[in-house]
């Protein structure tokens, strides 16, 4: 089975923290400048990340700051 994330529960807002430490607004940003993995919709109002690519991007990202 597929998992995945929505986009709460990868962003931090101000009263929640997520997965990243970043707002919505720039995990999209990051999204549109090809530096974040691309959702995919579910449905009309549904839309998800891979887990498994974000856990890539992440795991890229920890290599780039050793």
């Amino acid at each position: 089975m597929r998992q995945v994330f929505r986009l709460s529960q990868l962003a931090t807002t101000r009263n929640k923290p997520g997965l990243l430490p970043v707002s919505p607004a720039t995990l999209w940003r990051w999204v549109n400048l090809g530096r974040f993995p691309k959702p995919f919709k579910l449905g009309v109002n549904t839309t998800v990340w891979d887990a498994q690519e974000v856990a890539n991007f992440i795991a890229q990202q920890r290599g780039a700051s050793t």
